[in-house]
């Protein structure tokens, strides 16, 4: 077998071999472009893309009309962040052979990093259907990025950061898998880690307003809000007609409390493109705002474009139903809301039978043995003050007190003790293994809950992770965190629910689209805790949204005794804290308490037969 035969066989799966034998027959045949071109690409695919460009840079030029000797050229500059460079090799390219989806999609990346996303957007429409397994090359920084986002629509993540982490390997200046692997960082809430390829990438493309609106979230997610909304601003002034650039300014103002310049932000997004109906709901989502007969007239006028998408139609009928709510339009209101779930079921199913299924699993598990046997293992910080329950439910107002407190600081709603338990759930045996785990693993999980969120607090002692759902691992917490408070805040279940229903999520609680699925929830939610009030008397703390409103101070008093703090007056102005609020609350959160809410379900009753069979005895309310 020839040497160039050898080295073209063994390129992608061995290419330190390729590259040896490239060599040798470059010693006999110094002017052979066969074994120059293998050399670069063998080169590039071992991570040495300035050591591939030697022999690909003479290559473009004596052979312009090569299209692999152009794609390795621009690959080789794009694995050294020389985007300008790579993108007139990667656009020679596409030129010489317009069929190559593995082209197109490097040059879509390149164009994207260069913040040319019009010219990005026409180069991914000229992609086909992302390339299979056929000619996968492992030691390709292209055809990983390929893998990495063909994994990514597909729901898997993981394997999406395995390929994205191989590509930084071979490239550390690869800047598109830098900057995917950051998006995926901060989608997972690892933002901590996400942080340092941020700061480079803005330092290295500062005119790139996806790297900036990037930025902007993570900081938010870090808490730094005053970096977050600089960046957002910075975005915007670079791609100040994108709409999706707009709505994240509009969000980062609305968490730092400036509302009328959100509303401006949502509304320039509108502006921008009608059909991003996104911002429709993120207006009526500050909950304190009406819209004017305009906006109605302009939200209806979208719904009537068939070829508008269900997702975007699900954010109008949501918006609609709130401005339909405000007028007192009831029935209207309902058909909106009713309309807007019905979308999200067809889309995001719940599976009523499993969750109902986990929870029986969960309170057989969490038995009074357990515990006692256990009794003490965890970590003995007192640090984090677990605030828990359903959404809608009050968790935002109490965390307000809290932050308020001169020793207490709110982290928000922190996604690490369902990271913790997802590890745990082996062959989907958790919590079953919790009993099998050794003694000492308790305190590794609790000081690895502690490691984890070290990044999200300041100076205080104390801080709130009031991420809603942390009541399904109540347990957990208990058992690697066993002197943690933990307060769970239940509102009255029709009015719980309802809110939930009229809640448009951008992810997540898929059973809030069914009025049967929210009463069931509700029930599994309460059968859940009651099992815990009973092997673990007086652990969890229960506050009632309703009571809180009506005696503010008392109830503060209590949650603060819990909390083995003393009390300060300065918690009942929580509306006066300028803190960040991240959640659908903030605005109602900025005013004093009022009752303005707690009955806003029952001109709904007349349609809320199927909640309210759901809910049996938990139905009946104190007016009833």
């Amino acid at each position: 077998m020839s040497r160039l035969k050898a080295a073209r066989q063994c390129l992608s799966s061995e290419p330190d071999r390729a590259a040896s034998f490239a060599r040798q027959e470059l010693v006999i045949s110094p002017q052979s472009a066969e074994a120059r071109f293998i050399a670069g690409a063998a080169l590039r695919r071992q991570g040495d893309s300035a050591g591939a460009l030697e022999h690909l840079s003479p290559l473009a030029i004596a052979l312009p009309k090569a299209w692999g000797v152009a794609f390795e050229d621009g690959m080789a500059r794009a694995g050294l962040g020389d985007g300008a460079g790579a993108i007139l090799a990667l656009q020679r390219a596409t030129v010489l052979n317009p069929g190559s989806p593995l082209a197109w999609h490097a040059l879509a990346d390149q164009l994207a990093m260069q913040g040319l996303m019009d010219d990005a957007i026409a180069a991914t429409k000229k992609c086909a259907e992302w390339i299979g397994d056929t000619g996968f090359d492992p030691n390709d920084i292209a055809w990983l990025r390929v893998r990495a986002d063909a994994a990514a629509r597909a729901g898997n993540d993981g394997e999406a950061e395995r390929w994205l982490d191989r590509a930084i390997a071979l490239a550390p200046d690869f800047w598109p898998a830098l900057f995917h692997r950051a998006a995926l960082l901060h989608r997972w809430q690892r933002d901590h880690e996400a942080q340092v390829t941020i700061e480079r990438l803005v330092t290295e493309l500062p005119h790139v307003s996806a790297v900036r609106a990037l930025a902007g979230a993570v900081w938010m997610q870090l808490g730094k809000t005053d970096r977050s909304v600089a960046e957002y601003r910075a975005a915007t002034a670079i791609g100040a007609d994108s709409a999706p650039l707009w709505h994240g300014l509009g969000h980062a103002l609305r968490v730092v409390g400036l509302q009328a310049k959100a509303v401006a932000a949502y509304r320039r997004a509108i502006a921008c493109d009608a059909g991003f109906t996104e911002a429709w709901w993120s207006l009526a989502n500050l909950k304190t705002w009406r819209f004017s007969g305009d906006d109605i007239a302009a939200m209806r006028n979208s719904l009537a474009n068939r070829r508008l998408p269900s997702d975007a139609r699900t954010w109008l009928h949501f918006a609609l139903g709130k401005a339909m709510d405000d007028e007192g339009r009831f029935a209207d209101a309902f058909d909106a809301f009713s309309a807007a779930n019905a979308l999200n079921r067809a889309s995001h199913p719940h599976d009523r039978v499993a969750h109902s299924a986990f929870v029986s699993r969960t309170n057989e598990a969490w038995s009074a043995d357990l515990f006692a046997k256990r009794a003490g293992a965890g970590s003995p910080s007192s640090d984090p003050i677990f605030v828990v329950g359903l959404p809608r439910s009050g968790s935002t107002l109490v965390e307000q007190i809290l932050a308020s407190h001169s020793m207490i600081e709110a982290a928000s709603e922190l996604p690490d003790i369902t990271a913790i338990a997802a590890g745990l759930a082996v062959d989907g045996r958790y919590p079953e293994l919790i009993p099998d785990l050794p003694l000492d693993d308790f305190a590794k999980l609790g000081a690895d809950y502690l490691e984890r969120t070290r990044s999200r607090r300041g100076e205080r002692p104390c801080f709130v992770d009031k991420f809603p759902g942390n009541y399904l691992h109540v347990g957990l917490i208990h058992l690697m965190l066993p002197n943690a408070r933990i307060i769970d805040v239940r509102r009255e279940p029709l009015a719980c629910c309802w809110s939930l229903f009229t809640q448009g999520f951008a992810s997540g609680q898929a059973y809030s689209s069914d009025l049967t699925d929210l009463g069931h929830m509700f029930t599994d939610y309460v059968r859940l805790m009651e099992h815990v009030d009973t092997v673990l008397p007086g652990r969890v703390l229960r506050v009632s949204y309703e009571e809180l409103v009506d005696d503010l101070e008392g109830q503060t008093r209590r949650i603060l005794d819990h909390c083995a703090l003393p009390y300060e007056h300065r918690c009942l102005r929580f509306f006066e804290s300028r803190r960040a609020v991240r959640t659908a609350s903030s605005e109602q959160v900025r005013r004093p308490l009022n009752r303005d809410g707690l009955d806003r379900w029952r001109p709904y009753r007349p349609w809320l037969g199927p909640l309210i069979d759901a809910l049996g005895p938990h139905a009946a309310t104190p007016n009833d």
